[in-house]
């Protein structure tokens, strides 16, 4: 296997000690091997599509040398073969590159309003490629619009030594039609509660049941606005956050004839931060003289402000990209979230109140114990009104102390163990009057967050582990105090991270590694129950000189579950060396 130089400007700088490579890293991996398929292991499985009413292609291109360039920017018209309304619309995103370069983070917005968040996977000398689909059927209103701009980051370098180009084509999928894409288990039965879901629309016009894979049951109608809280797009519509301090706003001025609004967070992480739950406290790197920016401790909590107030917060679900640890192991099966990275919605109805005044109000995004670099944006969904020009509300409790953080810490030299633990639990309330009545919604959440890492043999070993907990329920009511809806939500984020270095006198180390990291949800609307199980393990060693893997052996496992109402799919897939060994999935239910 070949040997390759290390492009340092995506890199952090240690010095050579024990603790700088039981750190998690970013590595370019060996080139060799026959043109290959990646893929993210997700449901619904792109062979089990319908055929869609129409399909517009909307961006194709390339990007090459495109480091500290504009983002590529294309015009985007809604389609004319299939006019809405439509059912579901789905973003198909198809890329391919070949020879050597490093991942790379992409996003891709419509009028400033990002669509999707995603990475590139490391290519080989034969070429690799790789879809991702999204459903994107709630940024509808946006797609319904003319003359838009559609725009594209990916900074990538080519040069002499990194040779990959990324090509990509997006392409919009349109359904007309209702349906339901797997076998149906049981028969299906709408929801009593769910068909009085939203009161305003309703009443002003007519509802349509809408079957959707990864929600099966009935589902609100998209938003009629969307509006972006994002940098100005000269260098993408992220906002680049570098430090704690810092936090990024924009001012919008709300409809007054609003009655829902829901704030859809895009978050990722980078540099000294990619692996932010692994960091150690700035007094460890201090006391033994290291020459790392790589600290501020393992906790990362991302909050949301208007006007200066936080009005919700998430915990980031910890996603490694294709580079990240070992890049062995994400051959070809990526880690979880790596293709299609998690957005989070934040439910601002109770908060309408502060807002409907036909002023300007400033939405701001931030990073607690953030440190370079975190790109974030958000896209804020509005529903109105429209039998009304304006709509009445008032918040009526507000219950959203500070986080509790606590962290203890215990090293002498190079080893030591460090904890942190943080919850938080909040409830908000607010009422709007609108054409329909009152509405009362009541939004009540909480987490629980706690790190474990240890550094044994001089800080050659090193563990980190890490659990996450969340729930929140959200329950409307109307003026006679009857439920109109009700959801439930629990999110689990497991991890688990076990790295042995070993040095060698000339100049390499060999670094042997474990990983396991899980996404546990369950959703719960009325009667209708979607749950996801998706665990990842892998285990593996490389051989490695600066950033470059030279050698090395990795085995992935991957097991995932969908079950809801009407489908349950599942999907077990095993990886050795780049090669699948097993692939096994089924529409059976497990009694």
């Amino acid at each position: 296997m070949a040997t390759f130089l290390c492009f340092l400007c995506f890199l952090l700088i240690f010095t050579f000690t024990p603790l700088s490579h039981s750190q998690p890293e970013r590595f370019t991996r060996p080139l060799g091997g026959a043109r290959q398929e990646y893929f993210e292991v997700s449901y619904p499985p792109p062979s089990h599509e319908p055929t869609p009413s129409c399909t517009h292609r909307i961006l194709h291109h390339s990007f090459a040398h495109t480091i500290d360039s504009p983002p590529y920017t294309t015009p985007y018209a809604p389609p004319t073969r299939c006019p809405a309304p439509w059912s579901r619309v789905v973003l198909d995103f198809h890329a391919r590159c070949k020879g050597e370069q490093y991942d790379r983070i992409a996003a891709i917005w419509l009028a400033g309003v990002e669509l999707l968040r995603t990475s590139t996977a490391e290519p080989t000398a034969a070429g690799i490629f790789w879809n991702v689909r999204k459903d994107v059927t709630k940024y509808s209103s946006l797609f319904l619009k003319p003359d838009l701009d559609l725009t594209m980051m990916l900074e990538n370098i080519v040069n002499r030594d990194f040779t990959g180009i990324y090509h990509v084509t997006v392409t919009l999928l349109f359904y007309n039609q209702y349906y339901v894409n797997a076998p149906v288990r049981v028969p299906f039965v709408p929801c009593p509660e769910a068909l009085n879901l939203n009161p305003i629309e309703s009443k002003s016009r007519s509802r349509s049941l809408i079957q959707e894979p990864g929600f099966s049951g009935v589902t609100e109608s998209p938003a009629d606005l969307i509006i972006p809280i994002s940098d100005d797009g000269r260098r993408g519509f992220w906002f680049k956050v570098e430090e704690e301090k810092r936090s990024c706003s924009r001012k919008i001025r709300i409809p007054r004839n609003t009655y829902r609004a829901v704030l859809e967070l895009y978050v990722s992480f980078h540099g000294n931060d990619e692996f932010w739950y692994s960091n150690p406290p700035n007094s460890y790197i201090t006391a033994n003289g290291l020459d790392t920016e790589r600290g501020n401790g393992a906790y990362r909590e991302v909050y949301v402000t208007i006007d200066g107030r936080i009005v919700g917060s998430e915990v980031p679900f910890p996603v490694i990209f294709s580079g990240g640890i070992n890049p062995l192991f994400w051959e070809p099966m990526v880690a979880i979230g790596a293709f299609n990275l998690p957005s989070y919605d934040i439910d601002l109805t109770p908060f309408l109140g502060k807002i409907l005044d036909g002023k300007d109000h400033v939405f701001g995004i931030g990073v607690v114990k953030g440190i370079s670099y975190w790109l974030v944006n958000a896209n804020l969904h509005l529903w109105l009104d429209h039998d009304s020009t304006v709509v009445h509300a008032n918040p009526v409790v507000h219950y959203s102390p500070e986080t509790s953080i606590e962290r203890q810490e215990e090293f002498r030299g190079l080893d030591g163990a460090f904890d942190v633990d943080a919850e938080k639990e909040t409830q908000i309330t607010g009422w709007v009057i609108t054409s329909a009545g009152n509405i009362t919604t009541t939004v009540s959440q909480g987490f629980s967050f706690k790190n474990f890492i240890k550094f044994q043999r001089k800080g050659s070993l090193k563990t980190v582990k890490q659990k996450f907990k969340a729930k929140k329920k959200v329950k409307v009511i109307d003026g006679r105090g009857e439920s109109i809806t009700r959801l439930k939500v629990r999110r689990r984020y497991p991890l688990r991270v076990v790295t042995n270095t070993q040095q060698f006198q000339d100049g390499t180390y060999r670094v042997v590694t474990d990983v396991s990291h899980s996404v546990k949800e369950k959703y719960v609307s009325g009667c209708f129950v979607k749950s996801i199980n998706n665990v990842q393990n892998s285990k593996g060693w490389m051989e490695v000189k600066g950033h470059s893997v030279l050698s090395g052996q990795a085995s992935t496992t991957q097991n995932y579950s969908y079950v809801d109402r009407v489908i349950c799919y599942s999907r077990n897939v095993a990886a050795a060396n780049g090669i699948i060994v097993t692939d096994n999935s089924t529409f059976v239910c497990e009694l």
